[in-house]
């Protein structure tokens, strides 16, 4: 017999059908993309949760004030599904509070949220320790690389620091 320390997948709800306890990738993907848009900010990396706290994609389930879950909007514990309906992004903190509890609006989330405030050159730096650029949505540009910062790489393309990723693929 073998012991885990994750908890279950799934548990018997009433009539003892398994109900899955977690959002498979497909919830999550279209979670995360009903989530509020960061103006000025990549989608794909940065979103504002329910207590409109800033987020990163990439620090899902971590402790930080970065740092986010997805959650379910009605509590599993008193019957929500793991469905894209019933989920929400929200930022780690937040969700530990919230707990099990439903019909909170989103200044209430909002007091259980980390009480900083990061500045745009703040989330820069962020940003490029995590992804090693910037990017910016828009015709806006895109900071330079680590490399290409540390003079490590040099681009052939002066202006390549100014173009989206997008830009290349539908040159």
């Amino acid at each position: 017999m073998s012991s885990s320390s994750s908890p279950p997948r799934s548990r018997a709800a009433n009539n003892g059908d398994e109900r899955p306890r977690f959002f498979d990738a497909k919830a999550k993907t279209k979670c995360w993309a009903k989530a509020a848009i960061v103006p000025g900010r990549h989608p794909e990396r940065w979103r504002q949760d329910a207590a409109v706290n800033i987020v990163c994609k990439r620090f899902c389930n971590c402790y930080g004030c970065l740092c986010f879950e997805y959650d379910h909007i009605v509590p599993f514990s008193k019957g929500g599904e793991s469905t894209e309906d019933n989920c929400q992004i929200l930022q780690t903190r937040v969700n530990r509070f919230k707990s099990d509890k439903d019909g909170l609006d989103a200044t209430k989330l909002k007091g259980y949220s980390c009480d900083i405030q990061f500045t745009d050159k703040e989330l820069d730096i962020i940003e490029m320790a995590v992804y090693g650029d910037v990017v910016r949505p828009g015709k806006e540009c895109r900071c330079r690389t680590v490399a290409e910062m540390l003079g490590q790489y040099k681009s052939k393309d002066r202006l390549a620091a100014c173009k989206l990723p997008q830009d290349e693929q539908s040159s």
